[in-house]
């Protein structure tokens, strides 16, 4: 079946604006400029204030929800689900979850490049299938257990890539295996924001626009007044502030005001996680999971090409070898296989069945898929 001019606009709305929520952090981490007082010139090294802009991205997505919600409630027919009463606080474990996680690989994105950056974002696959086994009870089947172990040569194949390329001056051997491990890191605690939010969430059926904003509103408010103490806690090599603190968000101001093209970086990534977060789940519904799954594949390549282009990393060739193979881990554990198969022995188009409930081989999409 044709797509619609409607679906081809979601597609593209999510390949765009999940390539641009990661280069546009990228492109912030690149500038270099004076901060507050007699400071030399350092790098915007902020991350999390970046994250407080994540947040507040994801916390603008409440504002869609209630303008669907109010577009709905002028129609004769409602096409929202009703909505159960529910307990905002069963939000904030996965909000902390997220708030954590997403600090950490902004933290690692200065200190590896972006392509790397999003490649290794597919350990989740990894760490959600296991904690799924173990919390959710749920059995994966042997393509899945298939599609982990290729995973774990793909996440060894670009770390292996990593090790090998030639590193510039912003980007030390040492940075780059730590970023490397803290994306890694990272990973695992994403896995279990996806858990709690399908034991403890999904069942309530939030919509999941409401589900985003809610989180987004529990981090951009913890992590806003985590910055008060970041300003004082010494970080020593981690600092990338003169002050060699945790977080320093006046001069992080100081620089925005000398540097104008920093402030356009950090919209074009507070704005861009709102619409991806947008295009995701209505890709999901007018689509399929599966769907959404390949387009997220495609956004790493757009990412690594622009990088590429713009002079920000080296091109190697195990890159492309380990992209394949963490692709093929995705497509493995997603189920993408069965309808490539059954195009094969019947023909095309394959039977879409249960795709639009599938992403990360559970029963709902998982709600937040961020950055």
């Amino acid at each position: 079946m044709a797509w619609t001019k409607y679906q081809l606009f979601l597609a593209g709305l999510m390949l765009v604006t999940g390539s641009i929520n990661t280069l546009s952090a990228k492109w912030a981490d690149n500038f270099i400029t004076k901060g507050c007082g007699e400071s030399p010139e350092h790098s915007f090294k902020h991350p999390f204030l970046q994250a407080v802009g994540m947040f507040l991205g994801e916390f603008s997505c409440l504002a869609a929800f209630y303008l669907l919600q109010c577009r709905a409630a002028g129609q004769s027919v409602s096409s929202m689900d009703p909505q159960q009463p529910f307990n905002p606080l069963l939000f904030l474990p996965p909000a902390l979850c997220d708030m954590t996680g997403t600090s950490l690989m902004y933290v690692a994105l200065n200190m590896t490049s972006a392509s790397s950056f999003q490649m290794l974002r597919g350990a989740v696959i990894i760490f959600t299938g296991l904690f799924s086994v173990a919390f959710l009870g749920r059995r994966l089947a042997p393509s899945q257990w298939l599609g982990i172990l290729a995973t774990i040569a793909g996440l060894v194949v670009v770390g292996l890539a990593d090790l090998l390329s030639k590193q510039d001056n912003q980007h030390k051997l040492s940075e780059v295996i730590t970023g490397d491990l803290l994306i890694i890191m990272a990973q695992v605690i994403v896995a279990i924001q996806m858990v709690l939010e399908e034991k403890f969430v999904y069942k309530h059926n939030v919509h999941p626009l409401r589900a985003v904003g809610t989180e987004g509103l529990f981090g951009f408010v913890i992590l806003s007044l985590l910055l008060v103490p970041m300003y004082y806690i010494p970080a020593g090599s981690f600092s990338g502030n003169p002050r060699g603190t945790l977080e320093d968000a006046l001069d992080a101001f100081c620089q925005l005001g000398k540097q104008p093209l920093i402030a356009l970086a950090l919209l074009g990534n507070i704005s861009s996680i709102a619409f991806f977060n947008f295009a995701g789940i209505s890709v999901t519904k007018e689509l399929s999971a599966t769907t959404r799954m390949v387009l997220d594949s495609l956004r790493t390549v757009v990412i690594w090409a622009l990088s590429l282009a713009l002079g920000w990393e080296t091109f190697h060739p195990l890159q492309i070898l380990g992209f394949l193979i963490l692709l093929m881990g995705t497509a493995l554990y997603n189920g993408l296989h069965r309808p490539l198969l059954a195009c094969l022995s019947r023909g095309w188009p394959p039977a879409q069945e249960g795709e639009h409930e599938r992403l990360l081989g559970g029963s709902r999409t998982p709600i937040n898929e961020t950055s």
